[in-house]
């Protein structure tokens, strides 16, 4: 499977009948999938059937997914109240008038409110229910073209973080080849430690073997190393097998930085020391881009 992103944009215009629908989706990192939805009547109906294709599409992210539709303009209808006009014609035929007065026309007639109505043409169901049908499909397109992009994305970090796993890996190595890991190296640091402890007045002489004990202990870093080169591994065979590994490349992520931390906490070298800190931006930097995994 291959790696995706979180973050994409896409859109897909169609029509159906007299309508014309459009999808807009962007999606951003998110924790989980966060979908929301703008529908307006009378396409607020397929909002379950579109959140259902939404999560078989995406694992994780927040999709702001709008939804337009315009219908082509249409005929009016236009009706008469003719009952209601032969009762006016009836009526005013009765009304005797003056010389002055002229009688009255149809035209006058005609705008007496009620005896015309004009109203939109009725909405066809078999027309909406086509309607509604097509704006998923649009959607499931909308969707090809958001996951492509998202794929895409996901194909360039897998390539970043690949790159830091191999530095990862090889300061890693770096750390475990150092001189100061070398017996006579910490042989030497401990003589010093223990002789700047065992010249201190205050110090207790019976302690002397249990401090010793103590640095020895601190001085090996083989648990933080070994553990460093297996959550490498473990890294990389996700970005391998690619798909919604998001979550637990974030989970590496912090496995790795405890180490890289527990590491710089132990070494009592500088040379040691620096490659912990470098282990612990590159790690921190590998993080970073996890985020924007799905």
């Amino acid at each position: 499977m291959t790696l995706a992103s979180m973050t994409g944009f896409a859109r897909a215009a169609g029509s159906a009948g007299p309508w014309r629908l459009t999808w807009e989706l962007k999606a951003v990192n998110a924790k989980g999938l966060d979908a929301r939805l703008r529908l307006s009547p009378p396409f607020d109906a397929i909002e379950p059937d579109a959140r259902a294709r939404i999560a078989q599409r995406l694992t994780r992210g927040t999709l702001q997914a709008g939804f337009t539709a315009q219908r082509e303009t249409t005929t009016p209808e236009v009706r008469v109240n003719q009952d209601l006009l032969r009762k006016l014609m009836t009526a005013v035929a009765a009304i005797p008038l003056p010389e002055m007065i002229s009688p009255a026309t149809l035209d006058g007639l005609l705008s007496v409110r009620g005896v015309v109505e004009i109203s939109d043409a009725a909405e066809n169901e078999a027309e909406i229910l086509a309607a509604r049908a097509s704006a998923l499909e649009l959607l499931d397109t909308a969707l090809e073209s958001l996951v492509a992009m998202r794929r895409s994305e996901g194909a360039v970090l897998a390539t970043v973080l690949s790159a830091r796993l191999e530095t990862i890996a090889v300061l890693t190595q770096a750390a475990d080849l150092s001189t100061a890991r070398k017996p006579e190296a910490i042989q030497a640091r401990l003589a010093q430690s223990l002789a700047m402890l065992a010249g201190n007045s205050n110090f207790d002489q019976n302690r002397l073997h249990q401090e010793a004990l103590m640095l020895a202990a601190k001085a090996d870093i083989r648990e933080e190393l070994d553990r460093l080169g297996a959550h490498t591994t473990a890294a990389r065979d996700l970005l391998a097998k690619g798909g919604a590994v998001g979550r637990r490349l974030d989970f590496l992520a912090q496995e790795l930085s405890r180490e890289a931390n527990t590491l710089c906490a132990k070494s009592n070298d500088a040379s040691l020391t620096a490659l912990g800190l470098e282990l612990r931006v590159e790690i921190e930097q590998f993080r970073e881009q996890v985020q924007n995994i799905e």
